[in-house]
Parts: structure tokens; sequence; C-alpha cells
């Protein structure tokens, strides 16, 4: 099995092999648009390493006084920024990004940890285009119409924690199984989904042409717009998801 290093700078397509292991297991039918599908809520050998590990990632909180915290922090200036020298951790140039202040790490404790900067970081490195057209456009509208890009990274990674609710003893809905039969065909099907919620959010930031006060309502409806594609006819994966078209 892959390591998270090697496969965050690989193609992200590539990353978890393809396997379907599970036989015999406990499993529910539910319709879908008149057939009825089975959704499995045992989990196969498989799913319960990758669970585990994507639980694993989403406890990790950050620290700034570790080494691979802070290398994972220079990673991401510098795949943002690429030739752009950072004076500091703690820096006013982190403003730039989208924090809402010197030190990062102040948002990352207040938010979703340590993956959301995985996330933002897997999100700069696979779809740089889309990352980038992303960033630069901020402040092309006036401060009344920007969101704090780095910091809505932030929130839609917890925003997805929520969703997805992988804690639990039983699932509150079909989005959790389905995600878990993605889970065993990619190991990096959380990660996938994350960069598929940030353009959607940001899509429909400018389609309501909203302001900050209304962050929380867009958030809500990128969750929304989310779950009903999970749930979509022939969305077997990720990459299946109709605005995974958004992403380049």
């Amino acid at each position: 099995m892959r390591n998270s290093t090697d496969c965050l700078y690989a193609d992200a397509s590539t990353c978890g092999a393809p396997a379907w292991i599970g036989k015999g297991l406990t499993c529910v039918c539910f319709k879908r648009k008149g057939s009825y599908e089975r959704i499995c809520m045992s989990l196969t050998p498989l799913q319960e390493e990758r669970l585990r590990r994507l639980k694993h990632r989403m406890k990790v909180y950050f620290d700034a006084s570790k080494p691979d915290h802070q290398e994972a922090l220079r990673a991401l200036w510098s795949a943002t920024f690429p030739g752009q020298e950072l004076h500091g951790l703690i820096s006013d140039q982190w403003k730039e990004m989208g924090w809402q202040g010197r030190d990062p790490s102040t948002d990352f404790s207040r938010g979703a940890g340590f993956i959301s900067l995985e996330n933002l970081l897997f999100f700069a490195k696979i779809f740089s285009t889309s990352f980038q057209r992303l960033l630069k456009k901020q402040g092309e509208r006036g401060a009344a119409w920007e969101y704090p890009f780095a910091v809505a990274g932030v929130n839609i990674t917890f925003m997805i924690m929520q969703m997805l609710d992988l804690d639990s003893t039983k699932p509150r809905s079909f989005v959790r199984p389905i995600f878990l039969q993605m889970l065993s065909e990619n190991e990096w099907a959380f990660d996938l989904l994350y960069c598929v919620a940030f353009v959607v959010m940001d899509k429909q930031w400018l389609e309501r042409n909203a302001t900050y006060m209304e962050f929380n309502d867009i958030l809500k409806s990128t969750r929304v717009q989310l779950e009903k594609e999970l749930l979509m006819d022939d969305v077997l994966r990720i990459e299946d998801m109709p605005s995974y078209s958004l992403l380049c």
C-alpha cells in the first residue's frame, strides 16, 4: 500500500488500487430511481483499513512545533506561490493566502486540524489550475465580496467530516456507506471530495453574488449539492460526480 507522501505527489486518479473483496456482508436495499440497490453496512477488510487511516488523519491536531507539520506548511506556500520566498512560518505573507492573521496555526487549531492542511496541499498540487484560479480571483470584486480562501478551505474540511459522519455507530443517511464504497476504490476519496466541494462552493458563491456574511449559508447549500450528487445513479466514484468536471 502506498504511503501518504508517495500518493500526495502522484496523479490523483492513480491513488489507491481499485478493489472490492467483501463477501457475505450484511446489506440493506434502498430504491434509487426505480431500481433497488444494495449498500453494505458492514465493512470489508479494505474499507476498515482505509477508514481507520482516514479517521486517524482526522484526529491529528496541527502542531507548529513538529518538523513534518512545519514542512507541510512550507510545501503549501511553495505550491501556492511558486518562486516566492516565504519569510517565516509566522509572517504577514500568509494573509495573501486568506489566513486570518500572521500565523496559520491559529486557524488550524480552531478548525479541522492537520487534515485541513493536507487537503489544501492536495488541492494545490493535484488540481493546481483550479486552485490558482480560485485563489487569484480573490480581490477582483472588492473586499465586501471576498471570502478568505485558506480559512474557507479549513471550513470545507470540517463540513465534509460532519457530512460523512464517520464516527457514528450507525449511518444517519446513505451518504456514508456510499462514500465508504468509494473509499475502497480510492484511498484518497476524501481529498478528491474536498476538491469538488471547494469548486462547488466557489461556483455557488459567484452565482449568488454572496458576501462574507452569507458564507455559512453557502457552505450549507454546498453540502446539499454534494449529498445530492453522491446519491445520483451511476455515481460510483468521486470522479463520476457531475461537479467533478469543474476541476482542472
